[in-house]
């Protein structure tokens, strides 16, 4: 079950990638079929198999001959592992099933925010309509998935007000507030105090490295980071591990 778990996770991450590219661009996602985003020329079926085929074609693109980003793989070998990861976590359920779709999201998310810096409403906005009727089947009660929608979305307006009081600059955007509260119906309010302080650990470990790199070569401390791919680490964290960690935790402080 785990094989045939990761080869749908494979092709679910082609999609996904279709999803990344094209939704930004405001282009469908079901027509025209996979194309060399330089040449136009139409990807067989047989160059279209995830993973396997950039191998083959050595990260080129058959008819150009332009390398093809690595990105592409890593999205199908991260939607494999996912999907395996969910599957041995909560087993051949609906709960399963539930979450790898929201991961899927996540992935979506987290690439389209690295890309653009923004997150698109219709995965927030979108997530929170769908998932409240989905918490039924989750281990998470409808009281914590409304209290973790509020907390989430709560936590982070205050967060991003507070510091536009102190130092009259905008930092987070209102994207990553309907991101968060979206992880609080399908996490509950303990998983996103747990997405809250993994990202923002997370975060820092990148982001301060990153701003010295940055000032290195422009003189400058200032370096723009999107909150939405740790925001989402810190979720699929949680929902893989979060009350292991939490236990570990708080057994080496006695």
């Amino acid at each position: 079950m785990a094989i045939l778990v990761a080869l749908l996770g494979l092709f679910v991450g082609s999609f996904l990638n279709v999803c990344i590219y094209r939704i930004p661009r405001r282009e469908s996602i079901v027509w025209p079929g996979s194309r060399c985003t330089r040449c136009g020329t139409p990807i067989r079926p047989w160059d279209n198999i995830p993973v396997i085929s950039y191998l083959v074609l050595a990260g080129k693109c058959r008819g150009c001959g332009e390398p093809i980003s690595v990105r592409y793989p890593v999205v199908e070998l991260l939607s494999a592992l996912l999907a395996v990861s969910l599957l041995y976590r909560f087993g051949p359920t609906p709960a399963f099933a539930i979450y790898y779709a929201w991961a899927c999201v996540l992935l979506i998310i987290t690439f389209i925010d690295l890309d653009y810096q923004i997150i698109p409403d219709r995965f927030s906005i979108g997530g929170i309509v769908a998932g409240l009727p989905l918490v039924y089947w989750l281990p998470v009660t409808y009281r914590d998935a409304l209290l973790g929608m509020l907390l989430g979305g709560g936590m982070l307006l205050a967060i991003i007000y507070g510091y536009y009081f102190l130092t009259r600059k905008e930092g987070m955007g209102g994207g990553d507030v309907k991101l968060l509260a979206m992880i609080g119906v399908f996490t509950g309010w303990q998983g996103v105090l747990f997405t809250i302080f993994t990202a923002s650990l997370c975060g820092s470990l990148v982001g301060i490295p990153w701003a010295f790199l940055k000032k290195g070569a422009e003189g400058t401390m200032k370096a723009a980071i999107p909150f939405g791919p740790f925001l989402a680490l810190g979720a699929m964290i949680y929902v893989l591990w979060g009350q292991n960690i939490i236990d570990w935790y708080f057994g080496l402080l006695g």
